[in-house]
């Protein structure tokens, strides 16, 4: 069985191209958010083993859905993304319970599969 996944990014291009890279590595992407709130919604409703989160979304930022997710009873593997580099991010990246850290220019199913 694939891993499922939710991309949660506010950029469209990047979701698109996104999609595309997991789907070619094996990858099924079950849903797309391009806020928290729809994020949340989201991954409520398609339960999916992965969701791929941008750190800076608009309203709530991403670091705020992986601790709402984190309390699930059966919660995601969140992996978290930026265009930024970790540091940008200092001790707020590792307070988060995540998979890990993947910048946009790294991102692949390779890369993420490492992470899981």
């Amino acid at each position: 069985m694939r891993p499922t996944v939710v991309i949660v990014d506010d950029h469209e291009d990047f979701r698109a191209s996104a999609r595309a890279l997991l789907e070619a590595d094996g990858f099924e992407v079950v849903g797309e958010a391009a806020n928290a709130e729809e994020a949340l919604a989201v991954i409520n409703d398609l339960g999916p083993t992965i969701v791929l989160l941008d750190i800076q979304l608009p309203g709530m930022d991403g670091l705020a859905v992986a601790t709402q997710l984190a309390l699930k009873e059966d919660s995601p593997q969140v992996v978290l993304i930026s265009s930024r580099e970790a540091a940008s991010y200092g001790p707020r990246l590792a307070s988060v319970s995540a998979r890990g850290f993947i910048t946009k220019s790294e991102l692949s199913g390779e890369t993420l599969s490492k992470l899981l």
